[in-house]
């Protein structure tokens, strides 16, 4: 197959994390076979984030909340491609719905066994099952020899019309000779979330200690939260430059509006991967969930503050609404001065 791979798919239908991370296996896929086809399926809702990869063909869009209807068209459709390979990254029932009857599927590894055992058993038998690698490496993984990780990590392409918005926002905001951080204070379940008034004190404190500005992201739906934070801020002292850009710009326009920021302070959300693939330093919050399920950001740029030695960690390999004990300790006993001193050993040169 090494020598006649002329044309690729590889399904990843959601999520934000997600389709950021199989960014490496796209990139060591184009490196092996600089001119096949490499065409990527995705939701309609993360395509922005694979148009303008160079290393990709085609991008191919399934509708939010597509039916049946749906996976049989494209599946009908990915069939007449006549596809020598088809990488299912998803391993879903939509994906293996869609992939039923073709040929040359090879899905992830999603080690759902020892990922059981260490949720409800707390028990770690990851080594015994390949390993606990991080989830771009299981992509890779599903290529086998035709991948290579070539340790760059994943990576985004924001549009010139991307960066315009961005300069739009942001050209007022600083001169550009201060330090920005970047705050991404949400995530898509409750128990990934540090409080909110943590947020806001690390913020006011890294404003004045080091004359930063401090710029808030995320979604629409989360522009109640960050407008909550921005006047925790200002109530803890007003003089801390605050651009609240909740609901304002898209994913790949956050992608670069990042790259504004000297270091990001998240929670274990689909953001801490758009900065990851930025180069943003990071500094990343992981309550319920750890680092066997393969989401942590990368090493070198980043401190992990998670709180060690909890009974009932992890709880949820995805997230939940609530902590099932009511003392959601794996986030409150994080200190706000941890967070402080992380970014502080970042920015040091």
């Amino acid at each position: 197959m090494q020598g006649t791979l002329r044309k690729t798919l590889i399904i990843r239908f959601s999520s934000v994390g997600d389709i950021v991370l199989s960014t490496p296996l796209i990139r060591a896929l184009r490196r092996r076979f600089p001119q096949s086809q490499i065409d990527f399926l995705a939701r309609s809702e993360y395509v922005e984030l694979l148009r303008d990869n160079p290393n990709l063909t085609t991008v191919l869009e399934f509708p939010a909340g597509g039916s049946l209807d749906d996976i049989h068209r494209l599946r009908t459709g990915i069939a007449d491609a006549g596809y020598d390979l088809i990488l299912d990254i998803h391993g879903s029932l939509r994906s293996r719905i869609l992939c039923r009857g073709l040929k040359n599927v090879v899905r992830v590894r999603k080690r759902v066994f020892p990922r059981f055992l260490l949720v409800h058993m707390k028990v770690d038998l990851y080594r015994f099952f390949g390993g606990a690698p991080g989830i771009a490496d299981r992509y890779l993984e599903t290529a086998g020899q035709l991948a290579d990780d070539d340790g760059e990590g994943p990576e985004l392409f924001p549009s010139a019309a991307a960066f315009a918005r961005t300069k739009e926002l942001l050209g007022g905001l600083s001169d550009g000779s201060g330090i920005t951080i970047g705050i991404c204070p949400s995530a898509r379940h409750a128990t990934k979330i540090w409080p909110a008034e943590r947020f806001a004190g690390v913020a006011a404190t890294l404003g004045k200690s080091r004359a930063a500005t401090i710029i808030l992201f995320g979604s629409s739906a989360e522009d109640r939260r960050c407008r909550e934070i921005m006047e925790a801020i200002h109530t803890l002292d007003p003089g801390v430059p605050v651009l609240d850009l909740s609901g304002r710009l898209s994913l790949i326009e956050t992608a670069a509006a990042m790259d504004r920021c000297e270091v990001v302070v998240t929670n274990d959300s689909g953001l801490m991967h758009i900065a990851a693939a930025r180069k943003r330093k990071i500094v990343a919050l992981f309550g319920s969930t750890v680092r066997q399920f393969g989401f942590y950001p990368p090493p070198a740029r980043s401190i992990i503050l998670e709180q060690h030695g909890l009974k009932c960690r992890p709880c949820t390999h995805i997230g939940r609404a609530s902590c099932p004990l009511g003392h959601f300790r794996c986030m409150v006993d994080i200190a706000p001065a941890r967070a402080v001193d992380a970014v502080n050993a970042l920015l040091e040169p």
